[in-house]
């Protein structure tokens, strides 16, 4: 019974830890407890089958903190308007499960080669499944520790430097010690060892926020210019209106919501994802003469220097079968199609701009390893709301540029915004603000649309850009680059929000060399799983 209540603790603490309702301060030592638990089945239980024990409760506990963190996934609908379980089970079931294995490949370690180098293996094997869970088709990033602090921007200005994933490092590092502490008082139960650990624990803590606070109060970057952006919240219901509403009268919507906010200068008009065109999307190679976006040439003629900025969905049609991209599918005899989640930027007389989003939501934009996945589920990804097909992806980012100021638009498209290191590629590609495309509206009135924005502030921190947000249903916001929301609107709201976006041109240290401490945990991994390897080689011929 004390295993599981030490594993109930960890579990709250994971929970009430996360923005955009919790104290994120509990995560110093949420891990704490956990660590505990799989201590005293390890070292003090009478337990056959210790490892399963561990197993078992660390799994109880990752899945308590998905549920609690992610339940909002339940807001997602089938298309016969009930919830999608599945669209809640999956994520959270296998999440847990690989963050379960994780901790079980800690536990195995610690067992084999001590307590200490175990808690090395800890740190270093998190933060290469932090990386990896950011890199491969099944991706969600969302519980990386060091999104916490996502609703205090004052407190980890230093992500400029080191990034979200640095922020999971000191995290990491916090509960570990914390843990050590604890261990040596247990063992030895010497005042002195415990008030040395105890200040360590507290610089650990403090002096990152302590440096913050100074950067936040001495960041003077001067922008290289200013440029007008009006957002655009058309709140068009994505389970209904748009399949229903036609494509044009979508659009006259938004028009006409744009006209009705255009009481001064703009240079951006911004809409969210997949704006247009409702049912359906648009051909790529018929982009110059869609009326869809010869429309929005019009206005724009109506508002000269002006560019506009939005989500469509788009499509390109293949006859050769010989060069059809991996994610193309056949709709009629010879001919198939390759289907985008696409940014594009229009001004009157210039080339459509086109960005097609990197980053694809599993099971709602693409089926993960469909060849292996498909025959054990079958269609089961159409219950997350997506299709068996999976969309076409860029594979470098771009900027977009103006050609009537020095605006460098980076096309960040909705989901895109959680991997710190993918956005920096845009500003490496010269974007001098960002500009979000999303549509959060899928879940409903949740926690989900807010920690979407509440990570937003991160990649400001991250690249010292600001960011112009575009929301359908909301919430949209202008976002500075010390990662402060300037002004928002309220979810739910047909409107439009103005903002003045300054525009930097310089590159953070992060933005240069992206997830460094990754990395190093990578290479520490290979390192401790190769010292492992080399010690039990070494008592093997021993014995001979």
């Amino acid at each position: 019974m004390k295993y599981v209540l030490l594993t109930l603790i960890s579990a709250m603490l994971l929970s009430v830890s996360w923005p955009t309702y919790g104290v994120p301060f509990f995560i110093f030592f949420a891990l704490v407890p956990l660590l505990m638990m799989e201590h005293g089945i390890s070292k003090f239980s009478g337990y056959k089958r210790k490892s399963w024990a561990v197993f078992g409760l660390s799994y109880l506990c990752f899945v308590i903190w998905n549920v609690v963190t992610t339940g909002w996934l339940y807001g997602s609908k089938n298309p016969d308007g009930s919830h999608s379980l599945m669209a809640v089970l999956f994520p959270v079931l296998v999440n847990s499960l690989l963050y379960a294995l994780m901790f079980q490949c800690y536990h195995w370690y610690k067992n084999a080669q001590g307590t200490y180098w175990g808690l090395g293996f800890l740190i270093a094997i998190w933060m290469s499944f932090e990386k990896f869970h950011m890199s491969w088709e099944l991706t969600w990033p969302w519980l990386n520790l060091g999104n916490v602090f996502s609703d205090y921007p004052k407190l980890i200005q230093w992500y400029d430097t080191l990034g979200a994933t640095g922020g999971s490092f000191w995290i990491l590092l916090t509960n570990v010690f914390i843990f050590y502490t604890l261990r040596t008082w247990e063992a030895g139960r010497k005042r002195k060892e415990l008030i040395k650990n105890s200040s360590v624990i507290a610089t650990l803590i403090t002096v990152p926020m302590i440096i913050s606070i100074i950067k936040y109060n001495n960041f003077n970057e001067k922008p290289s210019g200013q440029v007008n952006v009006l957002l655009l919240q058309p709140d068009l219901d994505p389970y209904a209106e748009k399949y229903s509403k036609d494509s044009l009268t979508i659009e006259q919507d938004l028009l006409s919501l744009a006209e009705k906010n255009s009481t001064t200068k703009i240079d951006y008009y911004i809409a969210p994802e997949t704006a247009l065109p409702g049912r359906g999307s648009i051909s790529e190679t018929g982009f110059e003469k869609s009326l869809l976006l010869n429309n929005l040439k019009d206005f724009l003629s109506k508002h000269p220097g002006s560019v506009f900025a939005t989500g469509i969905s788009s499509h390109r049609l293949y006859f050769d079968q010989a060069s059809l991209p991996k994610e193309a599918y056949q709709v009629n005899n010879g001919v198939w199609v390759s289907s985008y989640n696409t940014a594009v930027q229009l001004a009157p007389d210039q080339k459509v701009q086109v960005y097609h989003k990197g980053k694809l939501v599993p099971g709602v934009e693409i089926f993960p390893y469909m060849s292996v996945l498909k025959p054990v589920l079958g269609d089961a990804m159409l219950n997350l709301g997506g299709t068996v097909a999976s969309l076409g992806i860029d594979k470098e980012r771009i900027a977009f540029s103006n050609p009537y100021n020095k605006g460098k638009l980076a096309p960040i498209i909705c989901y895109e915004s959680i991997y710190g290191e993918f956005v920096t590629d845009y500003v490496k590609k010269g974007a001098n603000f960002l500009g979000i495309m999303t549509n959060d509206s899928w879940w409903g009135v949740t926690e989900g649309h807010k920690q979407l924005l509440s990570y937003a502030k991160l990649r400001a921190i991250e690249t010292r850009r600001e960011i112009a947000r575009a929301a359908n249903s909301g919430i949209s916001a202008h976002i500075n680059a010390k990662g402060e929301i300037e002004a928002d609107t309220f979810y739910g709201d047909q409107t439009a929000l103005f903002a003045k976006i300054n525009l930097y041109d310089t590159m953070t240290f992060y933005t240069r060399a992206g997830d460094l401490l990754s990395r190093f945990s990578i290479f520490a991994l290979g390192f401790l799983l190769f010292y492992f390897l080399i010690e039990k080689f070494r008592n093997r011929t021993k014995k001979i």
